[in-house]
């Protein structure tokens, strides 16, 4: 395979890498601290990359990478779910930022990684198209998580076919902004791999609040690109800032409504693309959402619609996949979602979408965030629902009216529970466990309330 070896980046030696509160980082400095990382790590084959500052996350990538090691990327980077790894990949260890005691496994700080003695000249960092560089794992059917093994062509191979088909390319684009962590596909993809393939600068923060965000973008360089998500994407839009030019923005891990994407578009004058994907497929479509609710595979994508669903193949995928979601394919490879199985809802003999009963509770004015909850078994007749609702100003009487002019009565939460926040993860998601554990604390408040009465 040596002489299909690629090439971790496609910047020119001068080119900016990545840009630190502002200040730029060149390609040949960035592969002088590859480098040294890489001769300081130890001799495991596996690796938990905890760097939550994107420039040390994207050193150590490269630096495993070059030892042909793998990165592990857990659902998340808490100690837990690391240390149920660990029984499969004995053979492993963290790099870190800061001491984390509690994951039983060795540790290296990235402070003291790069202490070693710097190579004299920065090279060309060359890679075996088939080496694996990352397994990401999503809940199992069984609890146990499951593998997701990513090649290095496998990644850089959707980095072009996405850089291609958002205007990346025609745009020019200098520069990146992301506020999704690096530990996650949709962040790996968007915030590592398309600079590198793109020969583009990535902000190494990831600002959160609107204000942080906007300045982050202030200090890079034009055309520059926002990478988000709908959480973040509407707290931009209600902070009413002047934003700086934005030649567009990217949007995954949650459906993205027209409205929203419309009303970013008018404030921040700018064009929202989303993408379509999961862990197990990397990105293969997108859309212009405010005017097209039709998805567009990438070049060289197909699906195929049968009895047992939908498979999706070549671009970047070595492997046929089932999707898990249902769609409608049209001739000319657009399609439109239809939702998942486990989306559907029937009660009392009437259907309805769990999405879209999200949508219209968090289209009601003065409702922040809100969530629609299966009960335990997630039963699907006789069921009855329950919500949780961040609306400071409304009462639940008022969010019930709203929802009763929008939905049918049969689907009304009850009970509904108003919170200060919704425990979503780094991409805006509501990780299972999470919802649990806050619905388990108000149950308790309750009963203690009642008790105390």
């Amino acid at each position: 395979m040596k002489g299909n070896n690629t090439q971790l980046l496609h910047h020119q030696p001068a080119q900016t890498v990545a840009f630190r509160r502002g200040q730029p980082i060149s390609a040949a400095d960035f592969l002088l601290d590859v480098e040294r990382a890489a001769n300081g790590l130890p001799d495991h084959r596996y690796v938990f990359n905890l760097c939550d500052d994107r420039y040390r996350f994207m050193v150590g990538f490269a630096a495993a990478l070059r030892r042909r090691q793998i990165t592990l990327m857990p659902q998340n980077a808490t100690a837990g779910a690391v240390n149920n790894l660990l029984e499969d990949f004995p053979d492993s260890y963290c790099l870190t930022e800061q001491p984390t005691g509690e994951i039983a496994t060795s540790h290296i700080n990235y402070k003291d990684l790069m202490q070693g003695k710097p190579p004299l000249k920065s090279g060309s960092v060359l890679l075996e198209p088939d080496q694996t560089a990352a397994i990401l794992f999503t809940s199992g059917s069984t609890g146990k998580p499951k593998m997701h093994p990513k090649s290095w062509d496998n990644l850089k191979t959707e980095a072009a076919l996405a850089l291609a088909h958002f205007p990346f390319n025609t745009h020019s684009i200098k520069s990146i902004v992301a506020t999704v962590p690096s530990q996650h596909m949709y962040g790996l993809a968007t915030a590592i791999i398309f600079p590198w393939q793109g020969a583009i600068g990535i902000d190494t923060g990831r600002p959160f609040f609107p204000a942080d965000i906007c300045q982050a973008l202030s200090r890079l360089p034009g055309p520059r690109v926002l990478v988000t998500t709908p959480l973040h994407l509407r707290a931009c839009v209600a902070a009413g800032l002047d934003w700086p030019s934005i030649a567009f923005i990217i949007s995954a891990t949650a459906p993205l409504t027209q409205s929203l994407a419309t009303e970013a578009e008018q404030q921040m004058d700018t064009q929202v693309f989303e993408i379509y994907g999961s862990t197990e497929t990397g990105s293969i479509a997108g859309r212009h959402t405010a005017v097209d609710a039709l998805w567009k595979l990438y070049d060289g994508i197909e699906i195929h619609t049968h009895t047992e669903g939908c498979e999706v193949e070549g671009g970047h995928l070595t492997d046929k996949i089932m999707l898990n979601d249902h769609i409608q394919l049209n001739a000319d490879n657009s399609f439109q979602l239809l939702g998942r199985d486990s989306d559907i809802l029937k009660i009392a003999g009437k259907r309805a979408s769990l999405s879209d009963l999200n949508h219209q509770l968090t289209h009601i004015p003065g409702v922040i965030d809100g969530t629609f909850l299966l009960p335990e078994g997630n039963r699907r007749e006789n069921l009855r629902l329950s919500a949780l609702v961040v609306a400071p100003s409304l009462t639940k009487r008022e969010i019930l009216q709203a929802l009763a002019n929008s939905i049918d009565e049969v689907f009304l939460p009850r009970p509904l529970h108003l919170v200060e926040s919704l425990p979503r993860n780094a991409t805006g998601k509501l990780p299972k466990s999470a919802l649990e554990a806050l619905l388990n604390s108000l149950r308790n408040d309750n009963q203690s309330n009642q008790e105390n009465a």
